[in-house]
């Protein structure tokens, strides 16, 4: 895919940081969190063929907006000053803007593939380490097509924080956008929840978790339409599982056809799924809390006695455990009763831990790891055009891990599945993981958008 890159410059905060908050202290979870960028895309179908001033002028008030959340969110404009907090110096976010010249959005959006999506991102920072703590925190791509459609993208470091982050960061740009003068409304305590909920204070400082990329994996997108996860609920609870969510359904069935594809054996397995903390911790935090407000539960080696209840077990046991997780964590990470023993062991495990595993690994239990960002506001994401067609992660190179995401209808399921090369060979051809979902659809399936928008 040929893109021209039109401009390349920094974005800073519309207003400077008070001297008083220069240095803003990171929590004892994010000082353990790796620095690498996590990717978001949104893709925004064309209104009309614009003139070019026009589009000049929409990239400039994209600028604006952007600038004046900046001095909201003003430690994304910051660098990093050490392991634990960040100067916040106004040195602003990269913002790029590129033409799309030889691909339409329609062709993507009909097969989104990584070869199509990848140039998409700024510098290529999906998901890659960030080599230096001068570094831009914050990258932004704006790509204009020639049928007038946008795919912008945002690229955060994880370190200053977790999905939600990112995306409420990007729809609070968008809301400041499309209301030009009105003002944006943010909790009082949205920069400041996690430092009070969950300060570094006297825990040792343990080394950031690796994130462990591998060149041999793939990245496959397989879509549950709403439909079938009703089919799958209806299975579970037709064997005694009571109000089992669609997530949770989602991630067992997906566990069970990679277990039963790869001739695994279901007791040799594990898997860790994350928690959003912001809802469970007492007292709770409010949703657009920046940070990394999250940690996993594990489901170790489950025990089935019949191939038959292998579905309605791992659900059983994915709830079980999240009940104790959040009993459990609520309390010892909350501002009340905080237990710092063990947080310290909590924060030395996880900074120790063992990425999962592919299927040849000689190590006794293989692990994978399931992540929903089921919820978060990515389709509210409306910058003054319409709400996007389609939103993607793509892909990350952390062999057998899951991460799960709506459809734009918010009823649906897309999920992308991160294997060994040799391991999706397999488990894409599967019969039963092919049941109940589709591989890479078009996003048009689950659309009222239609190719002729694009014409």
């Amino acid at each position: 895919m040929e893109i021209k890159l039109i401009s390349r410059e920094t974005i800073t905060p519309s207003t400077p940081t008070p001297p008083h908050l220069r240095i803003y202290p990171l929590s004892f979870i994010d000082h353990i969190m790796f620095r690498n960028y996590m990717p978001s895309l949104f893709f925004y179908q064309p209104k009309e063929v614009e003139q070019e001033c026009d589009l000049k002028n929409k990239i400039c008030e994209l600028k604006k907006s952007l600038s004046k959340v900046l001095s909201r969110y003003y430690p994304l404009a910051g660098r990093f000053r050490d392991q634990l907090s960040i100067e916040c110096n106004d040195l602003g976010v990269l913002f790029l803007v590129t033409r799309v010249t030889s691909t339409k959005l329609s062709s993507i959006l009909q097969d989104p593939t990584d070869m199509l999506l990848n140039p998409l991102f700024p510098d290529g920072f999906r998901w890659d380490f960030m080599m230096s703590s001068s570094g831009s925190i914050v990258a932004v791509q704006i790509n204009c097509f020639a049928c007038g459609g946008i795919a912008i993208s945002v690229c955060m470091s994880h370190k200053v924080g977790d999905a939600a982050t990112i995306f409420n960061f990007v729809n609070d740009w968008a809301t400041m956008n499309r209301e030009k003068e009105g003002e944006l409304l943010l909790p009082s305590s949205f920069l400041d929840g996690g430092i009070s909920m969950f300060p570094q204070e006297d825990l040792p400082v343990f080394p950031e978790m690796i994130f462990g990329k591998s060149k041999m994996v793939v990245c496959k997108r397989f879509v549950f339409q709403a439909s079938k996860i009703e089919s799958l609920k209806a299975m579970v609870c037709s064997q005694g599982v009571e109000n089992p969510t669609r997530v949770q359904v989602v991630n067992a069935w997906i566990h069970k056809c990679a277990v039963s594809a790869l001739g695994i054996a279901i007791n040799a397995t594990s898997f860790r799924i994350p928690v959003n903390l912001r809802r469970i911790v007492i007292p709770p935090l409010p949703n657009k809390c920046v940070g990394n407000m999250v940690w996993p539960y594990h489901v170790f080696n489950p025990v089935v006695d019949k191939k038959e209840r292998l579905l309605p077990e791992l659900v059983s046991k994915i709830k079980e455990e999240l009940c104790k997780f959040c009993d459990v964590y609520s309390k010892k990470f909350g501002r009340n009763n905080k237990d710092l023993s063990f947080i310290s062991e909590c924060l030395k495990q996880a900074s120790s831990a063992p990425e999962p595993c592919g299927s040849d690994q000689k190590e006794k239990e293989i692990m994978f790891m399931y992540s929903s960002l089921c919820r978060l506001p990515m389709y509210e994401t409306d910058f003054g055009w319409g709400k996007p067609i389609w939103v993607t992660i793509i892909g990350t190179p952390l062999v057998n891990s899951v991460f799960l995401i709506d459809t734009s209808d918010g009823k649906g399921i897309e999920a992308y599945v991160n294997m060994d090369k040799k391991d999706m060979a397999i488990f894409e051809r599967n019969a039963e993981i092919l049941q109940y979902a589709s591989l890479n659809p078009s996003p048009w399936l689950d659309s009222s958008v239609t190719e002729s928008s694009f014409n």
